[in-house]
């Protein structure tokens, strides 16, 4: 998978998790700003674990295009 699909996967994940809940999150910018930022941590936590160059540069890739959307 490219690390801009990977970058929507993982946004779109977060967003539909908190547009499905029923609080104020239902706002779909304040959704997608939340959902970019929670995307954010779990590559950081990625790039922390990754020990194989090859996929720590694949996971900053993502990084970079999770920063685009």
């Amino acid at each position: 998978m490219k690390a801009t699909e990977k970058a929507i996967e993982l946004v779109d994940t977060y967003r539909m998790m908190l547009m499905n809940e029923d609080t104020d999150f239902g706002q779909e910018i304040l959704c997608t700003i939340i959902a970019k930022k929670s995307a954010l941590i779990a590559v950081d936590t990625v790039l922390w674990m990754a020990s194989h160059y090859a996929t720590k540069q694949y996971w900053e890739q993502v990084k970079q295009e999770i920063k685009k959307l």
